[in-house]
């Protein structure tokens, strides 16, 4: 197999040392300085296994997780938002030898009790070599990252460097990813989409990031004007953005100029994704992927860009919807709803010490089981309808996905946020019900305006029979909606 990162195992950025690698803030490291911060930090691993890493959104994750990673030991990103018991059992359930963390940060009780290494970019200069890892077996564990735990406490994927260098590959066919390019983002790095996709990428691409260390649309605006091609976001970003852009001229041309916009974590509502392209001309690109299958699907640059869809399989992977009694769906209509199964090189090994999750999580011959529900279109292209355990109502007779009624109630002008769940009926089986942020909480939509509203767009059946209005949606980290909070009553 080749390296994870061979722009810095084969010669930093293929002979030029002084190329740009990451950028954090005003604190920057280039592609030697990065090999000569690995090399450092990569010595203090020795006999390593595990190391967990406080992932911050620093310059000094970014150097632990690829030090590691060149050096073989497996990562746990720790998020540095959990509670102790969280903490305590990741720690427990992953047993790392040490943690990695810049130097002098507080840690909680667990992380601290744990054999700590600082990592100080700065003090690599004249210490040792890269780490060679161009030998190392493919299905080696490369990350343990652990499941938000919505139905028990978390399971920590186990992650291989080949799904790694797989989904990467693939990103960088599906979205003409070069050297060139240089990422922007502000997402946080103890997730696959911050650390994997948007820290590994351009490392292993020979590219650069920019981490914004906390999203601002000034921030996006500063950077894609100074020589950023990329921008990595959640829809809450691009919602945020597509907000500002009418008072917010240089955001405009910054995005118009932008050469890749990709939005991933949870489905873009179609209303942003129309003010976006209005207000820029600019099309954002949505993919499909989770923490046990890193990336499975995504809109090519080179594709038509559907808004609501998240493109077509990726090279390498194989996708297949299937009913409730695993009979494969076979009619690509648009409206056939199954929940999605995926087979390939992007997949995780297994749950750690979960033999009996990781069971259950793949059919007999390979399959793994995403709980995402989705219809395909003839030409192949896929469009997310929800989560199975959350997402998918069955009511009157009718299979229905929450995501596409959530986007009909966006567009309605008097609603600023929306969910979508279904409560027991004794008619129906499952009843519809609208979750509302008001646009003005003076004057809210009420059940008969919104039930119609949606019931013109989409079908009389997907019309809500019931409306809850709120302050504010339960949202996690990653900006997706926790269904799970939203109590009926």
């Amino acid at each position: 197999m080749s390296s994870l990162f061979p722009a810095l195992t084969d010669g930093p950025a293929g002979g030029s040392p002084g190329r740009p690698a990451l950028r954090f803030g005003e604190r920057a490291l280039t592609y030697g300085e990065l090999a000569a911060a690995s090399g450092a930090v990569a010595g203090d691993l020795k006999g390593v296994r595990t190391a967990a890493v406080w992932a911050t959104p620093t310059l000094e994750t970014a150097v632990a997780v690829t030090a590691a990673l060149l050096a073989g030991v497996v990562v746990v990103p720790l998020n540095p938002r959990s509670g102790e018991r969280e903490l305590s059992h990741i720690l427990g359930d992953s047993a790392p030898d040490v943690l990695l963390a810049a130097p002098g940060v507080p840690l909680p009780d667990a992380p601290a009790a744990l054999p700590r290494v600082d990592v100080d970019p700065a003090r690599g200069a004249g210490r040792g070599s890269v780490p060679d890892d161009r030998e190392r077996d493919p299905e080696d564990p490369a990350l343990i990252v652990y499941t938000s735990g919505t139905t028990g406490p978390p399971k920590g994927a186990v992650i291989p460097r080949r799904s790694i260098a797989s989904t990467l590959d693939a990103l960088a066919d599906a979205w003409r990813w070069t050297d060139a390019d240089v990422l922007v983002h502000g997402l946080p790095l103890f997730h696959v989409h911050g650390l994997v996709l948007g820290t590994l990428g351009p490392l292993r691409r020979g590219g650069a990031v920019r981490h914004l260390g906390r999203f601002t649309t000034e921030g996006v605006a500063r950077e894609l004007n100074s020589g950023a091609t990329m921008l990595f976001g959640v829809p809450t970003m691009y919602h945020r953005i597509a907000e500002a852009l009418p008072a917010e001229p240089d955001l405009v041309r910054a995005l118009s100029g932008a050469r890749l916009l990709v939005s991933g974590s949870a489905a873009l509502p179609v209303h942003d994704h129309e003010r976006i392209t209005a207000a820029t001309g600019a099309r954002v690109v949505e993919r499909y992927g989770m923490t046990e299958t890193l990336m499975n699907t995504s809109v090519r640059v080179d594709g038509e860009t559907r808004p609501g869809s998240v493109g077509v399989p990726l090279p390498g992977v194989e996708l297949r919807l299937v009913e409730e009694d695993g009979t494969p769906v076979t009619s690509y209509d648009g409206e056939t709803v199954g929940e999605i199964q995926v087979r390939g090189p992007n997949l995780f090994t297994e749950y750690l010490n979960r033999p009996d999750a990781t069971a259950e999580a793949f059919t007999a011959d390979g399959w793994f089981r995403t709980g995402d529900m989705a219809v395909r279109d003839p030409g192949g292209d896929v469009r997310i309808v929800g989560r199975k355990a959350t997402d998918l109502i069955k009511s009157g007779g009718y299979k229905i996905g929450a995501g596409e009624i959530e986007n009909a109630l966006l567009e309605h002008p008097g609603v600023k946020e929306a969910a979508v769940t279904g409560e027991p009926d004794a008619d129906l089986g499952e009843r519809i019900v609208a979750w509302v942020v008001p646009a003005d909480p003076q004057s809210p939509p009420g059940l008969e305006e919104l039930a119609g509203h949606v019931a013109a767009r989409l079908a009389p059946h997907k019309r809500p029979r019931a409306v809850r209005h709120l302050d504010v949606l339960p949202r996690n980290d990653m900006g997706k909606i926790m269904k799970r909070a939203l109590t009926h009553g």
